[in-house]
Order: structure tokens, then sequence, then C-alpha cells
């Protein structure tokens, strides 16, 4: 008896150490995979920032262009960036899954880069060293400006392809319904964003030195071996990493939930759910993921799962039309991409806030002082102080805010729900232009009026800076990491890198939204032969009438926000209907 209940416990006791080395690789593998991922993520930031970050610069002093025109350009660049997120979002679910499609576009992304150092070392920087804040670069034929343009835009493609596609893999890593790798997924958005911002620190500090001393080709080969590093990278974690097959065109699947809506329009719909049409979760039609339950809104989409005499008549027969009849889980695809829209919607002005560090924040910069202690501070540099306050609110977020809120919290050890934190993001974008208004009201009080041009013109420091840029790195913590997780949680299984890019295309049309409202603004400020808010001397215009305008945009989204996400009501998954799950698309609990 002694013998076998020795037997039995050393038989337990191995058992236990094998479950825990299975553990411990378990974890080695995803810590692996994660820094793959969030290092690739760190070097294709740098290499597509050692472009953007200084763009508008190289528009104006390398192709001589004013600074109206050079903002307006690169807020349509960086916006088609973001609109070429949903090309590669489309190919990722419906054909190529994400993994192909991440190896493609970082292909596209690295040819874009050499072609732009070619191009620029060839023909654009004419005379060699020209296109500093003194030496101005000669004339450019069509060919050369137009060779110039299809670099940066497939630059815009090979990038714009890739972004909402590497989030998303990444968090495909994560078992969600592994408790450790659950918690290890919500804090691999704050990782990820994280590792994008210190990309983009060296461009704004190292590169952009070199560049804004003129030295352009250098800055964009470095770009593109940082590029050609993340690609290798990624490639050599191919066998560790964790595969889902594409779930087909979505478009076709939308279609059909519309049409077969339409189609039973005039039929008076059953109370009881329980009657609609619904299949299996290894059925075909749903490729395998995950069923959502049937909610009460939209009700007129639930027609389409209506089960017709015609319908029992086909089936009689052995005949399936997707067009007249389709499963709940498909209708509610449906019906979380409609619900996801006015939030989404919301987010775009605070894309147009953000986009200003990339363009107008530039050109306020080098309209300050920026010589200090006999050394020049770029004017894209100081975007740096926006990636120092993202790592630190990442921070103070994770260690401090969030634990406090969650033992705060009464019915729920979660802390501040996604759409809390967009909220939040927002509140903080106002300050951020309120306080960005208020240095260009100093920045001209201490302007030379008699310049002929505004660069270096005011005696106000370009340090005053450092506040907005702040403003804006912590708001970019509460806004665009919320958004990463709120939509990736709460878009279905095969739109996962759909839902990362309506984050990547609310950039994308923030930037739009932004060149239309310089535009505006031009138009009208300009009348009776005015130099009107943005002319190409600052000191003539009126940038902190500008910001001020975005400020009160700002605070009347703010409102319209509250409204959607208090109105919103989160996915429901089989299997996963509890009040934390449900929480994660509240505006109320508290």
């Amino acid at each position: 008896m002694a013998c076998s209940e020795l037997a039995q416990i050393s038989e337990f006791s191995r058992k236990e150490k094998e479950m825990n080395r299975n553990n411990e690789r378990r974890e080695l593998s995803i810590k692996g995979k994660k820094t793959f991922i969030t290092l690739n993520q760190g070097l294709a930031t740098l290499a597509f920032f050692g472009v953007g970050v200084n763009l508008v610069l190289f528009l104006t002093r390398v192709l001589g262009q004013n600074n109206a025109d050079a903002a307006n350009n690169v807020s349509k660049w960086t916006g088609t960036v973001y609109i070429f997120s949903l090309v590669g979002a489309f190919l990722s679910d419906s054909y190529w899954g994400r993994y192909k499609t991440c190896a493609i576009f970082q292909v596209i992304f690295v040819i874009g880069l050499v072609s732009l150092s070619l191009s620029s070392y060839l023909f654009l920087i004419k005379p060699k060293g020209c296109g500093d804040e003194e030496t101005k670069c000669g004339s450019h034929s069509g060919f050369e400006i137009a060779l110039f343009y299809l670099s940066i835009y497939l630059v815009a493609l090979g990038n714009g392809g890739y972004q909402p596609n590497i989030a998303t893999f990444g968090a495909d890593q994560f078992d969600e319904n592994d408790l450790k790798e659950g918690h290890s997924k919500v804090a691999f958005f704050s990782y990820f964003y994280l590792a994008l911002n210190l990309g983009s620190l060296f461009s704004n500090t190292i590169l952009g030195y070199f560049e804004d001393e003129g030295m352009w080709a250098l800055g964009f080969w470095v770009s593109s071996g940082s590029a050609l590093a993340a690609l290798v990278l990624f490639l050599a974690g191919t066998t560790r990493y964790r595969h889902f097959k594409p779930s087909g065109n979505p478009l076709s699947r939308f279609s059909q939930v519309l049409v077969a809506a339409t189609k039973k329009c005039n039929i008076d719909m059953p109370l009881d759910a329980d009657s609609l049409f619904d299949v299996d979760r290894n059925d075909s039609s749903i490729n395998g993921n995950r069923k959502i339950l049937h909610t009460n809104e939209f009700k007129f989409l639930d027609k389409a799962a209506y089960i017709s005499t015609r319908d029992i008549d086909d089936q009689k027969k052995g005949i399936y039309t997707p067009w007249r009849l389709c499963p709940v889980t498909q209708v509610e695809e449906v019906k979380c991409i409609l619900r996801l829209l006015p939030i989404w919607l919301c987010t775009i002005i605070y894309s147009v806030v953000f986009t200003q560090m990339a363009s107008l924040f530039v050109e306020q910069g080098a309209a300050m002082k920026v010589i200090v202690l006999n050394f020049r501070i770029p004017p894209a540099s100081m975007s740096s102080f926006d990636i120092l306050s993202v790592a630190l609110f990442i921070f103070l977020y994770r260690r401090i805010l969030d634990p406090l809120v969650s033992r705060l919290r009464k019915k729920s050890s979660r802390g501040l729900t996604e759409l809390q934190r967009m909220g939040i993001g927002l509140i903080i974008a106002i300050l951020a232009m309120v306080s960005a208004g208020i240095v260009e009201c100093y920045r001209l009080k201490y302007a030379n009026k008699d310049c002929i041009h505004s660069e270096g013109s005011s005696s106000l420091s370009i340090f005053w800076q450092v506040p907005q840029y702040a403003f804006i790195g912590a708001s970019e913590v509460f806004m665009y990491v919320g958004q990463l997780e709120f939509f990736n949680a709460q878009t279905p299984d095969g739109l996962k890198s759909f839902g990362s890019a309506l984050c990547m295309t609310s950039i994308s049309l923030g930037n739009y939204v932004s060149s239309l409202l310089v535009t505006m603004v031009m138009k009208i400020s300009t009348e009776d032969h005015m130099p009107g808010w943005i002319p190409g001397n600052l000191n003539k215009g009126h940038l902190d009438r500008f910001y001020f305008l975005l400020a009160g945009l700002t605070t009347i989204d703010l409102v319209v926000y509250i409204a959607c996400a208090r109105w919103y009501k989160c996915i429901k998954l089989e299997g996963k209907g509890d009040e934390n799950d449900d929480e994660r698309g509240s505006f109320n609990k508290v």
C-alpha cells in the first residue's frame, strides 16, 4: 500500500513538473514572438518616420513649396498611408492571411524607401549639400518630381498595408481563453505602441538632425536599412508564429445580409429570436470563427435570418441560398460594424489634432528661437517630447492609474474601459490645442515683424512647445492605445485586421480633414487681400486662431462622442458573456 501511494505521488510529481515545463516553454515562446513583433514594429516605424517627420521641410527647402502647400501635401500623403491600410486589411481578412500580407507589404515598403533614397541622391539634392536652412536647391524636371512622388507613395502603400495587420497579427499570438495570455494580450497593445514611439524617437532626434542639416540622402538610406532589418527580423520568426486562415471576402457576406433583409422587408418578424436561422461553429459559412450571439439593435437586419416558408421549401429540396437566408452570426457581423461606425467617426477630429505635429507644429517651431547653447534644435525633433510623454504615461497608466481605478470600482477588477480612455484622450487633446494657441500668441508677441521670412524670427524659445507635445503624447496613450484594444476586441473574428484598419483610417481622414480645414481657412482669411491665418511668413498670420478653432471643434466632438459611447453595446461572443466582457464596450460602468 505504501509503495502504491509513493508511486502515485511520484507520478503526480512527474506530471506536475512536465506541466510546469510546458508552461515555461509556452511563456518563452510567447515572449519570443512578442519580441520579434515589437522589434519589427520599432524598426519599421523608425524607417517610416525617417521620411515622414521632416517631409514638410523637404517639400519647402528641396522642392521649393510654400508652407500651406507643403502642409497640405504632407496631410494628403499621410492620409493616403492610412487609406492603404484598408487595402491591406481587406487582403488579409479575405485572401492572404495576416502573415503573408505583412511580408508582401514590407517588401513594397523597402522598395519605396530605396527608390526615394536613390532619387534624392541622384536628382533632387542638387547642388550637393542643399536643402538645409540656408542653401536652396535648384529647379527639378517633371520626371524627377514624378519619381519622388512615386517613391513616397510606394512608401505609403507598403507601410499602410502592413500596419493594421502587424498589430492584429501580434494579438493573434495570445490565446484569449487563457487567463494569463488574455492579460498579456491587453498589455501587448501598450508595449506595441511604445515600440512604435521609440522607433520614431530615433527618427525625430538623430535622423531629424541630419536631415535638418541638409543630409537628406543619408537619412533616407538609414530608413531603408532599418526597413530591411525589420523585414528580415519578421521573416526570422516565421516558424514560431501562430497562423490563422483568412475568412473570405467580407463584402460579399455584408451584401448577402443587406440583400436578404431587403427581400424580406414586408415580413412581420416574430418576437422569439430562437426561431432565427443559425449554424454550428464548424460550419463552413462562418469558417470556424466564434459565433456571435443575437442582439436587439438594427432589427431590420434580423429579417435576413428569418426562415420563411420559401426557405423551408428550399431546405427540403437541399437548396441553400445565402442571398435569401443568412445565419445569425453573419447578421451580427454587420450589426457590429454598424455599431462601431459612430465611435469611429468621432475619432476623426482627434486625428486632425494629432496630425498637426507633423506639419504646423514643425512650422511653428521653425519660427521660434531654435539656437540653444550654440546648438541648433531641429524643429521636427521636438516631437521626441511627444514620444517621451507616451512612454511616461503608458507606465503611469499601467502601473498606477489602472490598478488604482480597479480598486476603486465596486463590481469589477477592470480599470477604465476602452471607451472611457478614448474620452479622456479627447479632453487632453483639447488642452494640447489650447496650449499650442497660447504659445503662438506669445511667439507673435516676441517676433521680429520686419523679417522677410518667419524662420527663427521670434525670441521665444522653441522649448515652449514642450507642453503641447506632451499633451498630445498623453492623449495618444488614452486614445490610440484604447482604440487599438477597442476595435480589436469589438470586431468579429473574421474582421480583426479591418478593426485595426479603422484606427488607421481615422488618422487618414483626420489628415484629409486637416488639409480641407487649412484650405478653407486660407480661402476665407485671405479675402480683402489679407495675408490669412497661415501665410508663408507666420509673423503676418494668426496660427493661434487655427489652434483655437481646433480646440472648439474637438470640444463639440467630445460631446457627440459621449452620446455615442453611452449608446454603444458591446459584441457578445459565444462562451464570453461574463460581466467583464460586457464592460469592455461600456462607457457608463463605474
